[in-house]
């Protein structure tokens, strides 16, 4: 089976504040086949550094509800260590959701650049603030 590129987001919330805005967004790229959710993972980063794992079947119901309409395999990707790693990003007092997606819109590409014999010598993501300074820049320069 042929796999798309595999990309994973660490979206932390300060103070905790998570107001499931992201979940419509992240529906949407998924009813759209852009992507498929691969593993979604919560963290919470105590004052002290302390990082508690909360897994989506942990999750209160109520708590839940921003994120019924994301359909995919959550599969656990990511293990424990990947993810305490992974916390240690998040500022201390805060959440975070983990996310890990498949990029199916780009599986068409992947498959014909390995039908040609093609290998990925590179491949990295640009910030989107280094990406819009950058084309902000060009747009002033014509």
């Amino acid at each position: 089976m042929a796999v798309g590129p595999v990309e994973y987001l660490v979206v932390a919330f300060p103070g905790s504040r998570f107001t499931g805005a992201i979940a419509p967004a992240l529906a949407e790229a998924v009813a759209s086949k852009a992507v498929r959710i691969i593993d979604l993972t919560f963290v919470y980063r105590a004052e002290d550094g302390a990082i508690d794992i909360v897994e989506l079947d942990d999750l209160d119901p109520d708590d839940l509800v921003s994120f019924q309409p994301v359909e995919g395999e959550v599969s656990g990707m990511l293990n424990s260590d990947d993810i305490r790693t992974l916390g240690q990003s998040v500022p201390p007092g805060s959440s975070a959701a983990l996310i890990v997606w498949e990029d199916l819109w780009a599986l068409p590409l992947t498959e014909a650049v390995r039908a040609s014999g093609g290998q990925l010598v590179a491949h990295e993501r640009i910030p989107a603030e280094v990406a819009e300074a950058a084309l902000s820049a060009a747009g002033s320069a014509r």
